[in-house]
């Protein structure tokens, strides 16, 4: 078993579909998302109801852009090792080149936070020389303030 690492977007204002977190595998040390969370904090109540679909998308080639970059890898246990992956979030154009494909798809109500949690089988991987990323699949109809946090194994 790897390393358990976290990925955390503090909650951002976001108005386009937006790459939530993007992913890069160190040369030689795969990944797997074990789980991911999103929420907002901003839209309340029924009139602002809306799903927005969200997907991993892995194998694109050029990062994105217009977010922040060199984003905190944090590890779950304190005595681990710093990640060798980095990581980007909240980037406002998306991950692009190469050939994407979606690994997983779900729409989140954004009147209640997600919270998912993939069995082994249903886990994520991605290595060196691809991207993975975290992706909305449309712009919300206003601006939303979003969090996000990933949880990855390195190996």
């Amino acid at each position: 078993m790897g390393r358990i690492y976290t990925v955390h977007l503090a909650p951002t204002a976001i108005t386009v579909a937006a790459d939530l977190v993007e992913l890069t595998p160190a040369d030689d040390k795969p990944i797997c998302i074990h789980g991911f969370r999103v929420w907002q904090t901003t839209d309340l109540g029924d009139a602002a109801e809306e799903v927005i679909g969200l997907a991993f998308v892995r194998g694109n080639t050029s990062t994105g852009s217009g977010g922040n970059t060199s984003v905190a890898v944090t590890p779950k246990n304190p005595s681990d090792a710093a990640a060798g992956l980095t990581c980007e979030t909240a980037n406002t154009t998306a991950a692009s080149g190469g050939t994407a494909a979606t690994t997983y798809s779900t729409g989140w109500n954004v009147r209640s936070p997600l919270e998912v949690v993939f069995t082994p089988e249903q886990r994520i991987y991605c290595t060196q020389a691809t991207l993975l990323v975290l992706r909305m699949l449309g712009a919300p109809a206003d601006s939303l303030t979003i969090g996000c946090s990933v949880d990855i194994e390195e190996f």
